[in-house]
């Protein structure tokens, strides 16, 4: 074993169960919302769904990792140790959650059956990274990015981690896979997009046509093609890189601020945008968006995730995990 990996003998687990589950219409058909209550002082930030249906999210204030049950809104969290603050949660190949573990400056597993916690500690080189967002490429490897000019690769079978400095330094915040197996990440304060050569661990930067946009979070579409949140900007943009093409449009309203970005199973776009205190969809058939504004005020939604029929986020403003559902369920 890696003598950087840590292996917490328990992980403190605390049942809950909200007091309400909310519900409302969206304002279009077939669209329906839902809205599951988590206690106040989480800290809602990033949320995913696993593959046993459960739902996973962090709790950046209070150094917790939760799993949401959403048949009957119940939920545990699980203490991810001293001084813990997670920032991005996904489900690798193993079908446990891994989190970028800021506070601990660690990648962190819990696992789904004894929620036991194991963290693989970064180098001293990468104090603090600032850990952001993780996402596993098609060799089962972990790629995480650090906002303080950091990005790293974890191996979880050996616990082998690497960690690089970011062209440009401080910015690499979102990270996602394509189809092909590639390996992107979105530059917020470097104001690019970055591809990274898997077996060099070289980042190459591709600018947007848009300056200074604030590229946020990243997520690739069933073509390769690479959506992009832009937050200072306020546009959602696609770049094709099999021909280095670039599109972007603005979302609707006054000042928008784009902070995340999913693309469904039917590459539809799906963003969330502070200043509307909304989930937007967009269409790229018809160029369109929906609105979905949220039925409290600041609700900051960080991170989108989904599965087919399904778009979760987690309302960091409210302690709520937001499901927009795009089809009758099964």
């Amino acid at each position: 074993m890696n003598r950087r990996q840590f292996l917490a003998s328990s992980a403190a687990a605390i049942l809950a169960t909200p007091a309400s589950l909310r519900f409302s219409r969206a304002q279009e058909n077939p669209f329906r919302v839902k809205y599951f209550q988590i206690d106040g002082g989480v800290g809602l930030h990033d949320v995913t769904p696993a593959r046993d249906g459960a739902i996973w999210f962090t709790g950046q204030r209070n150094g917790t990792l939760g799993q949401l049950d959403p048949r009957n809104g119940s939920f545990k969290l699980v203490d991810l140790g001293k001084g813990a603050a997670p920032h991005g949660v996904t489900i690798g190949p193993d079908g446990a959650p891994w989190v970028t573990e800021g506070g601990q400056n660690a990648i962190a597993r819990v696992d789904p059956g004894d929620l036991k916690v194991t963290l693989f500690r970064l180098p001293e080189k990468a104090a603090y990274a600032n850990l952001n967002t993780g996402v596993f490429d098609r060799n089962g490897i972990y790629w995480f990015t650090g906002q303080s000019g950091f990005y790293g690769r974890l191996d979880p079978k050996s616990g082998d981690m690497k960690v690089f400095a970011a062209p440009r330094g401080a910015g690499p915040y979102g990270i996602t896979v394509t189809p092909k197996g590639d390996i992107w990440y979105a530059s917020l304060a470097g104001n690019h997009i970055a591809r990274i050569d898997l077996s060099t661990g070289q980042a190459n930067v591709v600018e947007p046509p848009t300056p200074k946009h604030g590229a946020r979070r990243i997520w690739s579409d069933s073509k390769n093609r690479l959506w992009v949140s832009e937050w200072n900007s306020g546009n959602v943009s696609r770049h094709d890189p099999a021909d280095g093409t670039w599109k972007a449009w603005k979302l609707p309203g006054d000042n928008p601020r784009a902070y995340a970005v999913y693309v469904d199973d039917k590459d539809k776009v799906w963003l969330t945008d502070f200043a509307a205190n909304a989930i937007v969809r967009f269409d790229p058939l018809t160029e369109k968006f929906t609105t979905f504004r949220s039925d409290k005020p600041g609700a900051n939604v960080r991170q989108l995730d989904g599965r087919p029929g399904e778009t979760w986020g987690a309302e960091s403003g409210n302690d709520r995990i937001v499901l927009i559902r795009t089809a009758s369920p099964a």
